[in-house]
């Protein structure tokens, strides 16, 4: 038996498609940051909680397509019935992400919350 006889490999295609870097910003996600997806809501209030809880002074919720607003019912949770009084709203961007390749690709809207303690 040869050394790579039995082994499965992936078609050429899917090769060459493992070997593209990804389009996508390379930057480090903060310690304070939490990204939000399509986990149940009180999953990112008690993850953002924490953040808080360890002496962070702000904490930046990220999200986009669908689970923007389930971020905006992350931020409204902290801020009224977890924290009320201790943490603000101190700024809220938008912006447009280019998701996909070629005839796939799309827009996909993103939204950035930054909470802070209120001083």
């Amino acid at each position: 038996m040869s050394s790579g006889e039995g082994v499965p490999t992936l078609p050429e295609e899917k090769q060459a498609q493992a070997k593209r870097p990804s389009k996508r910003p390379a930057g480090p996600i903060g310690e304070n940051t939490v990204l939000i997806g399509s986990k149940p809501v009180m999953g990112y209030v008690v993850a953002a909680l924490i953040q808080f809880n360890r002496g962070g002074e702000k904490v930046i919720l990220k999200a986009r397509g669908r689970a923007i607003s389930r971020a905006v019912d992350v931020a409204e949770i902290l801020k009224n019935k977890f924290l009320p009084g201790q943490v603000k709203v101190g700024n809220i961007s938008i912006s447009t992400e280019r998701v996909g390749e070629g005839e796939q690709a799309r827009d996909v809207s993103t939204i950035e919350i930054v909470l802070e303690r209120a001083k």
